[in-house]
């Protein structure tokens, strides 16, 4: 049975909420942070959801990718490198019928443009990915993490 119990906020930790607001009658939600900013989270048109947001667990591919892409772009700025263009896609692969079915392994493939150093993308990348994406460490102890860069 899970504690129902709020988190303490205590000194040593930084605490974080979100809340979440049931918008239909089926699983369309809304879903708020500190930030004010609303993202919208909805099941699958076969289980009775309206398609009208992302799913919970596309919202942990997304959260992955925002949270790596933050510290590689800090890092090459830091290098003083350009950046013209920065995408990703991550690619999750889930055991099919398995509930729950988490996430066992993950591909990140980072595609840049600009004038930028391939051995400095990959510095930034891999300080992302063993040193500051908070996203990656909660991943990284039940799955396998890879990565790989193109620059045009």
């Amino acid at each position: 049975m899970l504690d129902s119990q709020p988190v303490d906020t205590v000194q040593e930790f930084n605490t974080m909420q979100v809340e979440l607001v049931r918008v239909d009658d089926a699983f369309h939600f809304e879903a708020i942070g500190k930030s004010g900013v609303a993202q919208h989270i909805d099941g699958a048109v076969d289980i009775g959801g309206h398609n009208a947001g992302a799913r919970p667990m596309e919202m942990l591919l997304m959260g992955l990718a925002g949270c790596t892409a933050i510290d590689v772009i800090l890092i090459l700025q830091k290098q003083k490198q350009q950046i013209d263009d920065f995408r990703l896609k991550v690619d999750g692969l889930r055991e099919k019928g398995a509930v729950p079915a988490p996430f066992k392994k993950i591909h990140i493939t980072y595609l840049l443009k600009g004038q930028l150093n391939a051995d400095k993308v990959k510095r930034a990348i891999d300080l992302s990915m063993d040193k500051y994406c908070s996203a990656t460490a909660q991943f990284r102890p039940s799955t396998d993490i890879t990565y790989s860069f193109e620059i045009a």
